[in-house]
């Protein structure tokens, strides 16, 4: 085995405000590098987006999530910055009070995740957008 460093981007197309599951990209992308033992890097390169690990198991979980990110922050009309729609800057401060990047530890070629733990893009934006993670693997990898 050789320590590597491995670069991509990910794009992950939304339809709308959800989370989105990409455990597979992910993992599909760690198997094509020939990952083994490291550091998986995830930021997201959108502000009005982000990341999260949470609960893959239960889809009312997403919901729920949603619907609490909604109550914190809700679309209202007196936002100064409102030039791409009502749902805009709500969106950014989502993406402020959430996460935009991730580290995951890699052990034996898979992301060392918790039985019910799962990788998501957040979208805060109310139409279908393609969001672009930069992926960072620093690690072993088979040569």
């Amino acid at each position: 085995m050789a320590l590597s460093q491995n670069l991509h981007t990910l794009e992950v197309r939304t339809t709308g405000k959800g989370l989105f599951e990409i455990n597979q990209q992910l993992q599909g992308w760690l198997d094509l590098v020939n990952a083994m033992d490291g550091l998986l890097t995830l930021f997201i390169k959108h502000t009005s987006a982000s990341l999260t690990v949470q609960e893959n198991a239960d889809p009312a979980v997403a919901l729920d999530l949603v619907d609490a990110l909604e109550g914190l922050v809700p679309e209202r009309s007196d936002y100064r910055h409102c030039s791409e729609g009502p749902d805009d800057m709500p969106s950014h401060i989502k993406s402020m009070v959430t996460q935009t990047q991730l580290a995951i530890p890699v052990q034996g070629g898979q992301m060392v995740l918790g039985m019910w733990q799962g990788v998501f893009v957040i979208e805060h934006r109310v139409r279908p957008h393609t969001r672009k993670i930069a992926l960072h693997y620093l690690g072993d990898s088979i040569n």
